[in-house]
């Protein structure tokens, strides 16, 4: 650059000393701003030199005769110098703030990734992995003191970061660094108290270390509360199921018992009885006794498909087939209720546990029956859905709010209105275990003061049977 400088003005351009001066100093400082100060400096001496001997008179000699050139030459010796350490300076610290950006990103980057995991396990197993990927380093390391176990991103780690060096940092609360191996250790901390370590190896400042320590501390510590707020909710929704169990019981088990009792006492009594008082107080026994055999059948049940300990026995059904068994041993319980039950013609048949999907039916038409007003009709309804075939059951009761809708399908729930009816409310869970161990889905549509419609899909290639 200098050369093409000043064989243009000696051979085209003929131009005054200052113009060349500024001319090789815009050079010098592009060299800084490019290349460094070590490249700008060399420059800075050639081009003096060149302005010497070819632009101070007298010219092509390394003498100057005049003084004020004296004092150019040494304003643009020095200048140069001044302009390149500046120039150089603006570099390095361009250059530090993109990397600082860069690091920002990555920091960015990794606290999102830490948002992802609410499972403890997991996010100590992988926190290593992702800080290795993520900060480009050798090796990555963590301690966490509530569980008294070092977590590495792989197996060479192990021998390269002491896990009691991790140990002591964690006690101590204070760094520690090996610059020869490259090698940092940093507490983690919640707030002022430490509760770990985290160890590196690589090239990392000690700024972005620690907020990856801060990071993965809060990291950690919310994982813990998550973990501590899972347990706490199932420890309330196991007392929830219990309390309902324990009402399930209370109301349905009491009622035949105290009349299996009643009537056992009066045929064992002195009380003269005739045939026909003897036949109706022993078919309420057997009713009664029916009644809770199904109560504990349902129970037993429910365990079975919570444990997901049925086996579906799976055979090429119609649902037609399916509807007619369910209807046939509703026949008491419908009590000349009208049920209209239309099936499409051309549905094909369906892989299924006839036995299960009947069940299921019956368990939604004995809900119409029982939360819809005597004399009004319940509809039962076939059709193919595309890839499935949805069997829907309709009535005309009171309707289910939005609120409950959301609930109906867990066990042992029973609307807030119709606690009076009796049930345990293990049908609807029973009926979406069986549905969904099919492949299938089941849903309810409903409005208030309208009725009710549960609708179940079954896939028409065939159950997954994922329930054995």
């Amino acid at each position: 650059m200098v050369a093409a400088i000043t064989a243009g003005y000696i051979r085209i351009l003929h131009v005054n000393p200052t113009t060349v001066a500024l001319t090789l100093l815009v050079a010098v400082l592009t060299i800084a701003a490019a290349w460094g100060l070590k490249y700008s400096v060399y420059t800075s001496l050639v081009a003096t030199a060149c302005f010497n001997f070819f632009f101070l008179p007298p010219v092509h000699t390394w003498t100057i005769s005049d003084s004020q050139n004296w004092v150019a030459l040494g304003v643009f010796l020095i200048t140069a110098m001044i302009a390149s350490q500046l120039s150089d300076k603006a570099r390095r610290q361009a250059a530090a703030a993109e990397s600082r950006r860069r690091e920002v990103e990555r920091l960015y980057a990794f606290s999102q990734q830490l948002l992802t995991k609410d499972n403890i396990f997991e996010l100590l197993n992988e926190l290593p992995r992702k800080i290795v990927d993520e900060f480009s380093v050798s090796a990555a390391a963590i301690f966490l003191a509530s569980r008294q176990k070092v977590y590495y991103s792989d197996v060479s780690a192990h021998s390269l970061l002491s896990s009691d060096e991790l140990k002591a940092v964690g006690a101590r609360g204070e760094p520690s660094a090996q610059s020869e191996r490259g090698v940092a250790f940093i507490p983690l901390r919640i707030g002022v108290r430490a509760v770990g370590s985290l160890g590196v190896i690589g090239n990392i400042s000690y700024e972005t270390l620690e907020a990856i320590a801060s990071m993965v501390g809060i990291a950690t510590e919310r994982a813990g509360a998550v973990e501590k707020l899972s347990h706490a909710e199932a420890a309330r929704e196991n007392e929830r199921l219990r309390s309902a169990l324990l009402d399930a019981v209370t109301h349905e088990f009491r009622t035949p018992l105290t009349s299996i009792k009643a009537a056992a006492s009066t045929l064992a009594s002195s009380v003269q009885l005739d045939d026909a008082a003897r036949r109706d107080l022993v078919a309420v026994v057997e009713e009664e006794a029916d009644r809770l055999n199904r109560l504990v059948g349902e129970a037993a049940e429910m365990a079975q498909l919570d444990a997901h300990q049925v086996h579906l026995e799976l055979e090429a059904q119609d649902i037609r087939s399916a509807i007619d068994s369910a209807l046939k041993d509703l026949g008491a319980v419908l009590d000349n209720r009208e049920v209209e039950v239309k099936v499409a013609s051309d549905l094909p048949r369906v892989r299924v546990d006839r036995q299960r999907i009947a069940e299921v039916i019956r368990h939604l038409l004995e809900n119409a029956v029982k939360y819809s007003p005597p004399g009004t009709p319940v509809h039962v309804t076939a059709e193919r859905a595309g890839r499935d075939i949805r069997v829907t059951v309709a009535d005309h009761g009171p309707g289910i709010d939005d609120f409950e809708q959301s609930l109906i399908f867990e066990k042992f729930y029973r609307g807030r209105g119709h606690r009076s009816i009796q049930g345990t409310g293990m049908g609807l869970p029973i009926a979406r275990a069986i549905v969904e161990a099919h492949g299938g889905s089941i849903t309810v549509i409903s409005q208030l003061g309208r009725g009710s419609v549960f609708s179940f899909t079954l896939p028409i290639n065939g159950s997954s049977g994922a329930m054995k």
